[in-house]
């Protein structure tokens, strides 16, 4: 089965984003997830990619903090999030390395191929253009600048569906980096100074942990 729809497609180093009609061949896996994106966050990283010197794969669907409404699933282990519920989307990891399985998937063995190359090596292309052409579907597991995403399970985390979900999106990479930078990385205490330059997703994540720590 075939799902038409639009996202904004990255064709070439220092080329625009443009928003073109594509095609994606294939229904939810096992341990996958399609979601109807109901917003997504423009993360630096997301930018870097069109001075990246071809360190990831072009043509490509980027977008990594993006968020929606689950709307198939492949079932499967680890799939109990089901169609209906409310996600937001963050990075893949392959779930089977000592860094997965010691609850570090930042770290994961297969972080970049999985995240920064487009897919995973054993998946042939299932996203396309309106002319055939094979689009690199799976940036950071996601490929949010787009309709519908095509996600693993292990990277879609259910939400509250009364909360905004169209807002939800930089949670996933943004409030990560920023949170993550003072809880795990300095491990800010009671009593100790910081300081955050910029107050973007990151900055201001960053601020209201240290808040709280």
């Amino acid at each position: 089965m075939t799902r038409r729809f639009r996202a904004a497609v990255l064709r070439g180093y220092e080329d625009p984003f443009a928003v073109e009609d594509v095609v994606l061949h294939t229904e939810p896996a096992p341990g996958e997830l399609l979601v109807e994106i109901a917003g997504a966050g423009m993360c630096r990283t997301d930018l870097a990619v069109r001075r990246s010197a071809g360190r990831s794969p072009l043509p490509a669907v980027l977008g990594h903090e993006g968020a929606g409404v689950v709307v198939a699933s492949g079932g499967g282990p680890g799939t109990e999030t089901g169609v209906g519920d409310s996600v937001v989307l963050s990075f893949d990891s392959c779930g089977h390395c000592r860094n997965c399985r010691g609850a570090a998937p930042a770290y994961c063995d297969s972080f970049a191929a999985l995240n920064l190359f487009g897919g995973r090596a054993q998946e042939p292309p299932r996203l396309g253009d309106a002319d055939g052409k094979a689009l690199a579907p799976r940036w950071f597991g996601q490929s949010s600048f787009a309709e519908y995403a095509l996600v693993s399970a292990r990277n879609a985390v259910r939400v509250d569906p009364a909360l905004p979900v169209e807002l939800l999106g930089p949670l996933g990479c943004g409030f990560l980096t920023g949170a993550g930078a003072v809880l795990n990385t300095f491990r800010a205490g009671p009593g100790d100074p910081l300081v955050v330059l910029g107050a973007g997703a990151v900055g201001l994540a960053a601020v209201m942990a240290a808040s709280g720590a």
